[in-house]
C-alpha cells in the first residue's frame, strides 16, 4: 500500500516539475493507474468492494436469514433468533457451510440495521438532582482478595461524588450509604434517580411509575427527597452515575486497595472522594469542589436525627444462649437472657435488645452457619459450673488468643485452689472485664501476681490503685503564717491526763 509521502512526491512531480504520467510511473516504479489515483486524491483511499463477493454456499440462504432477522423485531427480546438458531434453521433447509460464516453475515446485517443511539446534553440546577447506583470492585481486606459492592452517589450540578463499600447490597446497606453520603454532602438533593433496584422498588408499573418498598418510602419521608426510576433497560437516563461507577473503579480502586477492614477501606475511599474535588470536569469552568460550594446551600437540610439503617427482627433464645439471624448464631449474656429478644441488624453490627436496652453487640457475619461468641457472656454460667471450663467452645476459642498473663494467673489459682475452686476464682477475675478495660485488667493481674495476691480481691485492689494512684504529699508553705509552724512539734504536756487519773 502506498504512503502519504509517496503520494506527495507523485503530485509534486506532476504539478510542480511538470513531468508526464509515463515519466512519473517510470521514476517511482509504479503503475500509471497509481499515478492517476495520486493525482485525484492527496492520500491513499481505503479499499472499497465494487461488486459483492460471491457466496456460492451461503448465497442461496441470505434472503432467509434477512427474513428471520426482520422477524426478530416483532418478538420479545429474550425470545429472539440467535445466530446459532439461524444456523440450525438454514441447515435444515440444506445449508452445508460453516456456522462461523453464518455468524459473520448475521453480525454484519445487525450492524447495518442498527441506528446509532443519540442523546441530549443535559444541565442540572444546583441542589436539585443526584444519581445513585451500585457497582462491584475487587479489593484486598486483611490480606484476602474479595469482591465488594460499591455504592456511588453523584450530584448532577457539581459532579461531586461519594463512594462507600459494603459486603452486600442489602437494604440496610443501601440506607446507611445514603446517610453517610448526605453527611458528606452536608445536605440532601431534592431528587435522586435510581435503577429499578429491589431494595427500593417493589413492583414496576407503567412508564416511570413504581410501587416502592414500604421501608424506602419511610426513608424518603424522613429525608424529604423525591425519587425517579429509569425506564427498564434505559440506564442512560442516569448516565452520569453510570459513568461515575466506572470512573471510580478505574481511578479510585486501581491498583487494588489494601485495607485492614471495611472501616479502613471506606476511610481510604472517602479521602479519594475529597481529593477528587480538585478535578475539573471537561468543559466546566471550575473545579468540582468550587461548584459544590455553590451547590451546597441549595440542598435540603439534614434532619435532626439520622434514620435507623437496620433490619429489626423478633429473636427467640436457643438453649445455648444464642439468637439466630440469617443462619448465624450470636451469643447473649446468660445473666440477662430471656426467651423473647429483639435483634437489629446493621450493615456491620448486630445488636440484641431486651425492652429497648442493648444487652449484646457483635460484628455482623455474612458467611453462613457461623457461631459468633462473646466468651464473657458465659462467665456467670462457668462460675456455677467450673467443670465445663475445659470443654466450653467460647472459652476454647478465647484461650487461643489469650495474653500470656491469663495463662500464668490460671495456673497460679489452680495450684492454690484445686478441685474447681481455682477455676471459679479465675472466672470471677475475668468477670471484672464487665467494669474495667482489658488492657487495665492485664496490668492489674501482672501486678497482683508480683505481689502474691492472685485472687479477685487482690486484682480489684490493684485495679483501683492503677486507676487512682497515690498522690505525693506537698509540704505546706507557712511563710505567711509563722505562728503555725510549731504545731505538731511542741512537747507533749501530760499533766491533764494525770489530773484525770487522780480524780481532781
Amino acid at each position: 500500500m502506498k504512503t502519504v509521502e509517496q503520494y506527495e512526491q507523485i503530485r509534486r512531480a506532476y504539478h510542480i516539475e511538470r513531468k508526464s504520467i509515463r515519466q512519473i510511473a517510470r521514476a517511482f516504479h509504479v503503475s500509471r493507474r497509481t499515478v492517476d489515483k495520486a493525482l485525484l486524491h492527496a492520500q491513499p483511499q481505503p479499499y472499497t468492494l465494487i461488486t459483492p463477493r460471491t457466496a456460492p454456499v451461503l448465497g442461496p440462504y441470505k434472503d432467509q436469514i434477512v427474513t428471520l432477522l426482520a422477524e426478530n423485531l416483532t418478538l420479545r427480546p429474550k425470545q429472539r433468533y440467535t445466530s446459532h438458531k439461524i444456523y440450525e434453521q438454514i441447515r435444515t433447509a440444506g445449508y452445508q457451510g460453516a456456522e462461523a460464516t453464518v455468524r459473520t453475515f448475521v453480525a454484519r446485517q445487525r450492524r447495518d440495521q442498527q441506528r446509532p443511539k443519540l442523546f441530549l446534553p443535559l444541565a442540572f440546577d444546583p441542589g436539585m438532582d443526584g444519581q445513585v447506583d451500585w457497582g462491584e470492585a475487587e479489593v484486598i481486606i486483611a490480606g484476602v482478595r474479595q469482591t465488594v459492592q460499591v455504592f456511588v452517589l453523584r450530584l448532577g450540578y457539581s459532579r461531586k461524588i461519594f463512594i462507600r463499600a459494603y459486603p452486600t447490597q442489602k437494604q440496610e446497606s443501601f440506607f446507611e450509604a445514603h446517610v453517610h453520603a448526605f453527611h458528606h454532602l452536608k445536605g440532601v438533593p431534592h431528587r435522586l434517580s435510581y435503577d429499578n433496584l429491589t431494595t427500593a422498588v417493589k413492583k414496576v408499573l407503567t412508564g416511570h411509575t413504581r410501587q416502592e418498598q414500604t421501608a424506602f418510602t419511610v426513608f424518603r419521608s424522613h429525608y424529604l427527597f423525591d425519587s425517579f426510576f429509569c425506564t427498564v433497560g434505559e440506564g442512560h437516563e442516569k448516565g452520569g452515575v453510570e459513568h461515575g461507577v466506572g470512573f471510580a473503579r478505574r481511578n479510585f480502586m486501581v491498583p487494588l486497595i489494601q485495607a485492614d477492614s471495611f472501616d479502613d477501606l471506606n476511610a481510604q475511599l472517602l479521602q479519594r472522594c475529597l481529593a477528587d474535588d480538585q478535578r475539573t470536569v471537561d468543559r466546566q469552568p471550575t473545579t468540582i469542589g468550587v461548584a459544590w460550594q455553590h451547590e451546597q446551600p441549595f440542598l435540603r437540610p439534614l434532619p435532626p436525627r439520622d434514620f435507623p439503617c437496620c433490619v429489626e427482627r423478633i429473636a427467640t433464645l436457643t438453649p445455648y444462649s444464642q439468637v439466630v439471624f440469617e443462619t448465624n448464631r450470636y451469643s447473649v449474656p446468660v445473666d440477662q437472657a430471656v426467651r423473647q429478644l429483639t435483634l437489629r441488624a446493621y450493615p456491620f453490627v448486630i445488636e440484641i435488645l431486651h425492652q429497648e436496652r442493648i444487652i449484646a453487640t457483635h460484628p455482623r457475619w455474612y458467611a453462613r452457619e457461623q457461631d459468633v461468641f462473646d466468651p464473657r457472656h458465659y462467665l456467670p454460667l462457668l462460675e456455677q459450673r467450673p467443670g465445663a471450663f475445659e470443654h466450653a467452645i467460647p472459652m476454647r476459642r478465647w484461650r487461643a488468643d489469650w495474653p500470656a498473663i491469663y495463662h500464668q494467673v490460671l495456673a497460679q489459682v489452680r495450684e492454690r485452689w484445686p478441685d474447681g475452686a481455682g477455676v471459679r476464682m479465675f472466672v470471677r477475675i475475668l468477670r471484672l472485664l464487665d467494669d474495667y478495660p482489658a488492657a487495665l485488667l492485664e496490668q492489674a493481674m501482672t501486678q497482683a501476681l508480683a505481689f502474691g495476691c492472685v485472687d479477685v480481691d487482690g486484682v480489684r485492689l490493684c485495679l483501683q490503685q492503677l486507676q487512682h494512684p497515690d498522690v505525693p504529699r506537698v509540704p505546706l508553705d507557712l511563710q505567711q503564717h509563722p505562728h503555725l509552724g510549731s504545731i505538731g512539734t511542741q512537747p507533749i504536756d501530760l499533766s491533764c491526763y494525770h489530773t484525770l487519773i487522780g480524780g481532781s
